[in-house]
């Protein structure tokens, strides 16, 4: 059976075919903010047509960066990209393509893909953080995500980190995406990502608030594995050694909690897997 895949980031969207569980084909392009919902999903219909003529798709999974009404099947907002707001992702995708489509929260799809394919495999229960130009996160137990009574479960990115801090693209203050996202870090240093991560001092600096935001999650679910995604994961062991020792600092002494914490390992692909496992469920 073949499957389209789709992940709309904040700063790009891809697309993969699966023929089975082989990615057999795959696209990306870069998103801008002010292009906004209507080019980007112009972007797409031109991919998916085109390979919908050489695949004939039998399904469709989307992975979406902000939060989804699953239930539903709408995007609630984006906070990145404008005109997203109660739009039916999937409704729109299944009359382009006349095939049935599914899509929750990218974190989610994330999590799914690593904890079937990658990083996760065998750890259970399993949350997964994408720390990118936002940050997100999705808890996957016994292979089934949890998405709470609204859809809302996992949005550790949002949780407030400094009641004082900076305000959030979301209205709050000191929210651990604030802090810590691409998307701000450029914004507030001057400089990408990528190349801050290569400071140790910085990275030093970084990881406290990070850790804040891990340390709620490791107290409230007890997960079996951390799994970190995104841009900012594939600073390797820049990011991993010294998130770890600061988290080893952080987690309550009495806490018997695992503190075992790992970059996903697919990559980039983390939610297009994610997507192709959502159909099948």
């Amino acid at each position: 059976m073949n499957t389209l895949a789709i992940d709309i980031g904040g700063t790009k969207f891809s697309m993969a075919a699966f023929d089975g569980d082989k990615m057999v084909e795959r696209h990306s392009r870069p998103t801008q903010r002010e292009d906004g919902r209507d080019w980007m999903l112009e972007q797409i219909a031109e991919v998916a047509t085109s390979w919908h003529a050489q695949f004939q798709f039998q399904r469709c999974g989307i992975g979406f960066g902000g939060p989804v009404i699953f239930p539903q099947q709408k995007v609630a907002l984006s906070t990145h990209v404008g005109g997203w707001s109660d739009f039916p992702l999937s409704s729109h995708i299944s009359g382009l393509l006349g095939i049935p489509a599914v899509m929750d929260n990218d974190a989610n799809l994330g999590a799914l893909g690593e904890a079937l394919h990658g990083a996760g495999a065998g750890a259970d229960p399993l949350f997964y953080m994408t720390l990118s130009t936002g940050i997100g996160g999705g808890l996957i137990s016994q292979g089934r995500i949890h998405r709470g009574a609204d859809s809302y479960a996992g949005e550790i990115g949002h949780i407030t980190i400094q009641p004082d801090g900076p305000e959030c693209l979301c209205g709050a203050r000191g929210c651990l995406e604030r802090l810590c996202c691409g998307l701000w870090l450029e914004r507030d240093h001057g400089r990408p990502a990528k190349e801050l991560m290569q400071d140790p001092s910085f990275v030093r600096q970084y990881v406290v608030p990070l850790a804040q935001g891990l340390k709620a999650c490791i107290m409230l679910c007890n997960p079996a594995r951390i799994v970190i995604g995104g841009g900012i994961s594939k600073a390797g062991g820049n990011l991993f050694v010294p998130l770890r020792e600061e988290l080893a600092k952080q987690i309550t002494a009495w806490s018997r909690a695992r503190i075992d914490v790992e970059p996903a390992t697919l990559g980039d692909d983390s939610v297009l897997y994610g997507a192709l496992e959502l159909t099948r469920q």
